[in-house]
């Protein structure tokens, strides 16, 4: 069974940290875009940031951009979200994604339709 899953949400207060995780099993992730997604309530689902397969290029939603940093560990399968100078307005559930696909070392995508497969998300919620 293919599965995504993140970890590292939680509670902390506006200005914090947090770091995200996303284990992939099932099949390998490595040659495979990725990025995270967040929906808050009543919102439609954004995206946050996506990094190419290499690790060599990253892309980020303009909000979070000198904030969030994204890395991946393509030897141990996983992909972090390191989140800092949190402010309520991050508070969402986030969801790791992969690009079903290997399109170049230096794809990326801000799109949801490109993600082929999703977890199940890890809730992060940021008090002021």
């Amino acid at each position: 069974q293919v599965q995504l899953v993140e970890s590292g949400g939680g509670l902390v207060q506006a200005g914090g940290s947090l770091r995200l995780s996303c284990v992939g099993s099932g099949r390998s992730f490595r040659r495979d875009a990725m990025g995270w997604f967040r929906q808050a309530p009543g919102k439609e689902r954004e995206f946050v940031a996506a990094i190419s397969w290499s690790g060599d290029v990253t892309y980020y939603t303009y909000s979070v951009k000198g904030r969030f940093a994204m890395s991946r560990d393509n030897a141990k399968g996983t992909v972090y979200l390191q989140m800092n100078s949190l402010k309520p307005e991050d508070t969402a559930v986030y969801y790791c994604a992969a690009v079903k696909g290997d399109y170049g070392g230096s794809y990326y995508s801000d799109q949801a339709r490109e993600y082929g497969y999703w977890g199940q998300g890890t809730q992060v919620t940021v008090s002021s």
